[in-house]
């Protein structure tokens, strides 16, 4: 099963994986956005698409 991975060399936390996210695997923790419930994702990579950083990826 596929689940979205975080890059956290890349990502500015701008919070886009969580607006875009209809299913809200993401969650923000302390100042850092996390994959909070991996297996609710339903592989539609929106949060992929949308990171302006290129931050996440579905594998």
């Amino acid at each position: 099963m596929e689940r979205p991975y975080i890059d956290y060399k890349k990502c500015k936390k701008t919070g886009t994986c969580m607006q875009v996210c209809p299913v809200g695997v993401f969650a923000k923790e302390g100042d850092k956005y996390v994959v909070k419930n991996p297996e609710a994702c339903i592989q539609c990579r929106a949060c992929e698409a949308s990171c302006p950083e290129k931050a996440i990826q579905v594998k």
